[in-house]
């Protein structure tokens, strides 16, 4: 375990911190001098020797469905971060990998359990330090799937949905007691998770340049941010199209893939 840090740095606590999105932002929040603290349910996947090289990154074992488990670490991680945290990160998340036309809804509790359940408790936890704060930042990474019913994709999208919903609401009902909330929209980013998808990725982006943008929208401190340019640009349009127009698309480009 880390010393414990100056009352003065800046401290942020990422959720699903071990790969992908997550530990890119850990890595950048880490170059700028923030304490920062990760969790994720399997230590195994952070690179090796990545805690000896970060000294101010701190990990902790937590299942993000498990409250109690997510309150106790970030419980921890706040003596550590000298009983403050400015920023909280809900970006634990998961896919099914595979399209499927026929949901197993196995998977799907799991991928509802994990993506919402999950943040809502990273919600919760957040928003009762930052009132006790009062300020705080709470930033949620959904999907621009959270647009449009993706085909093969139902819960992903649904579960990306509720979040963007959720921020929105949140964003409106926290503005007057100095806490900002943000939702984080990307679309394909060259992540573990995403190269488990069978499927086509349109506009794919590196994770270390998401993390940057991310990073500078976190620091605008804007409520939606969706990107990269293109695929903002093309989910927005088909969010717009009349559903039964966008169904038939949507059939047509599927049928044509298979």
């Amino acid at each position: 375990m880390n010393l414990i840090m100056d009352d003065a740095m800046k401290t942020i606590f990422i959720t699903g911190g071990s790969t992908g999105i997550g530990l890119a932002l850990a890595k950048l929040y880490a170059d700028n001098n923030y304490r920062v603290g990760i969790c994720a349910r399997d230590m195994a996947k952070l690179p090796k020797g990545f805690l000896q090289a970060y000294q101010n990154i701190n990990f902790y074992h937590a299942d993000v469905t498990d409250k109690q488990q997510l309150q106790q670490v970030i419980d921890e991680f706040m003596v550590i971060a000298a009983g403050h945290i400015d920023i909280i990160i809900a970006n634990a998340g998961r896919s099914s990998g595979s399209k499927r036309h026929l949901p197993s809804f196995d998977i799907v509790a799991n991928i509802v359990d994990t993506n919402f359940k999950g943040f809502i408790n990273t919600a919760a936890i957040a928003i009762d330090i930052f009132m006790r704060q009062k300020y705080g930042h709470l930033v949620a990474i959904a999907s621009v799937a959270g647009f449009v019913g993706l085909p093969g994709c139902a819960a992903y999208s649904a579960s990306k949905a509720a979040i963007l919903m959720y921020c929105e609401s949140l964003a409106i009902d926290l503005s007057n007691y100095d806490i900002d909330v943000t939702a984080i929209a990307p679309g394909f980013i060259d992540t573990p998770l995403t190269q488990q998808n069978d499927h086509k990725m349109p506009f794919i982006m590196s994770v270390t340049k998401a993390a940057k943008l991310i990073k500078r929208a976190i620091d605008k401190r804007k409520v939606l941010y969706v990107f990269p340019i293109r695929m903002k640009l093309l989910i927005l349009l088909l969010a717009l199209l009349p559903r039964s127009l966008y169904r038939s698309l949507m059939k047509l480009l599927d049928y044509s893939a298979g």
